[in-house]
């Protein structure tokens, strides 16, 4: 047999005979491997515009994107040879779609052009709403959301009346996206789990029941609706299962799942299913890599790995993605509070996707709000914290939800806000709210934080056996997710509030030595208790004196033994 596409020794009719039958059975059978190691063998100036396809689509499905366009583009020419217009357009159509997610902006916009030329002024047929769907698109970006609608209209109604179960289920999806876009968001996600039960219950071709999964699970996210996200992404999951294993959609299918096993506490799993993900995404789909070695700098992070936590944000840096606010909340842990907060402002003013509901944007705010509260700007933290506020009310107009990761994160936010400024009476029920939120949500993390933080709202209320058991719950929590930084401050405020803290130490003694066992400096102390480093000069004294110790080191082995690092 040739080698692929050069010709060679040529096999004789019937041996090729053979091998397109097996190829074609094989893609009836889904078997995609199986498809492209045959095919890719083969002549292609003897193989015919379908089955130049049908190994662009082999290909495609195992990941190999530059064979998948040189095929298609082979297989495009032999159409238009034997003037096919309606599989020709359908061809440059596939291949501006390909191109386009290359990165070929050029390239696809050719190719678009191409099919437009091909398909457009011809009679109705389905290939007609790959090009109503692209103006629907269009028109969406440009704000024109009933044009926009209209087009996405069209498209399912021509779907329908050429028969296409797919393209009317993605037709359904196109108006769930106008009307997220348009901030209709309990009619958009609506009609999005309208189009996510077409997939669900196997009505479509593989390829579009992956397209429709990866968009819905998209802007589940994006509309920081965890529950909806959870949900749909165990479907998908589900489904890739029971596909061949040549899937393209696993992987980023698997992104969210990653996603959702973070926030549910299950970071071991995370851990795992990211390196999978990884693997399955690179070198194709970078910027979706880069999202999951975010989420692994996280976990890191709240390990306590921050070396490794770094190196994840640096590579998710490198792959496109911006791995803010985590490196900014590594920068905070590693003493850096000042760096910390002009990443996060420049993080904020470069966003794009502040609308009401955005779960990105919310982070960057919460971020800010706890970055603000340690260099003691409690303005800055105020006025983060009022623009959650005002998004999550904004959201809940829109959508008729009000227990969603946006009103959890504000409640917080405003809580950690109000005691800062002392307002004890207001903090309390604004971190009550939130503690309730993130437990019917099921983010064990982020409820352990907020019961740290109710808990020095308990004390300065004068509330200790509240405090006592506020702590106690969120120590087995971070001992539970392994937040061993979070989990032995916690230990160390449990012991000042059970009034056994070791070697008669006052409990900010206890926060200064912690910090000392972190390896900050006097500097990095100060700015994070929000201190002058005058102030910690005359703890570590005292802190010297009390466990009678001459050095940093041996106070630091004092804190380790004593369960306060």
């Amino acid at each position: 047999m040739s080698q692929q596409f050069t010709g060679g020794e040529q096999a004789s009719p019937q041996a090729l005979r053979r091998a397109v039958e097996q190829a074609r059975d094989a893609v009836a059978r889904q078997s995609w491997a199986e498809a492209y190691g045959v095919l890719r063998d083969l002549d292609r100036h003897r193989l015919t515009p379908d089955d130049l396809a049908a190994l662009a689509d082999a290909a495609w499905w195992t990941s190999r994107i530059p064979e998948s366009i040189q095929a298609r583009t082979a297989a495009y020419s032999g159409y238009v040879a034997r003037e096919d217009r309606r599989r020709a357009g359908y061809c440059a159509w596939m291949l501006f779609y390909e191109h386009q997610l290359a990165g070929h902006i050029a390239t696809s916009a050719g190719w678009l052009r191409r099919a437009r030329r091909h398909l457009s002024g011809r009679p109705e047929c389905v290939e007609q709403c790959y090009l109503v769907w692209i103006e629907a698109e269009d028109a969406q970006r440009r704000g024109a959301f009933d044009e926009a609608m209209r087009h996405a209209h069209r498209m399912g109604e021509i779907a329908e009346r050429c028969g296409s179960a797919d393209l009317v289920a993605m037709s359904v999806q196109a108006r769930a996206g106008v009307l997220l876009a348009q901030g209709r968001i309990a009619d958009g996600l609506a009609l999005l789990d309208e189009a996510m039960c077409s997939a669900v219950a196997g009505e479509l071709s593989p390829f579009f029941t992956g397209w429709i999964y990866c968009l819905g699970l998209q802007q589940c996210m994006a509309c920081a609706d965890l529950e909806r996200a959870a949900e749909w992404t165990d479907a998908a999951m589900a489904w890739c299962a029971s596909m061949p294993k040549e899937n393209n959609f696993r992987g980023l299918c698997r992104v969210h799942r990653v996603e959702v096993l973070e926030l549910r506490g299950d970071w071991a799993s995370a851990a795992s299913e990211a390196a999978v993900t990884c693997e399955e995404l690179l070198p194709w789909e970078t910027q979706m890599a880069g999202e999951v070695f975010c989420l692994v700098g996280d976990i890191q992070r709240r390990r306590g790995d921050l070396a490794a936590a770094e190196a994840s944000y640096e590579r998710a840096h490198e792959l496109g993605h911006d791995p803010q606010p985590g490196l900014a909340l590594l920068r905070l842990a590693q003493g850096r509070a000042t760096s910390a907060a002009a990443a996060l402002r420049l993080a904020l003013d470069g966003d794009d996707t502040g609308g009401p509901g955005r779960l990105g944007h919310s982070r960057l705010l919460a971020a800010q709000v706890e970055v603000s509260l340690a260099l003691g700007q409690p303005a800055e933290a105020r006025a983060a914290a009022e623009e959650l506020e005002s998004a999550a009310r904004e959201w809940q107009r829109r959508c008729g939800a009000g227990t969603t990761v946006l009103h959890a994160t504000a409640a917080r936010a405003g809580g950690a806000v109000a005691l800062a400024e002392q307002d004890v009476t207001h903090a309390r029920p604004l971190l009550r709210r939130a503690l309730s939120l993130w437990q019917k949500l099921g983010v064990p993390y982020e409820a352990a934080q907020v019961r740290m933080t109710l808990a020095a709202a308990n004390r300065a209320a004068g509330d200790d056996e509240g405090a006592r058991l506020e702590l106690q719950a969120a120590y087995g929590a971070f001992e539970r997710l392994g937040a061993e930084p979070d989990a032995r401050r916690a230990a160390a405020l449990l012991g000042a509030v059970r009034g056994r803290l070791p070697g008669r130490l006052t409990e900010r003694e206890v926060e200064v030595l912690r910090l000392v066992a972190a390896g900050r400096t006097n500097r990095a102390i100060a700015a994070e208790l929000v201190i002058s480093e005058h102030t910690v000069a005359r703890h570590l004294n005292n802190i010297y004196a009390k466990l009678d110790v001459s050095s940093r080191a041996a106070a630091t082995a004092y804190a380790y033994t004593h369960g306060l690092a």
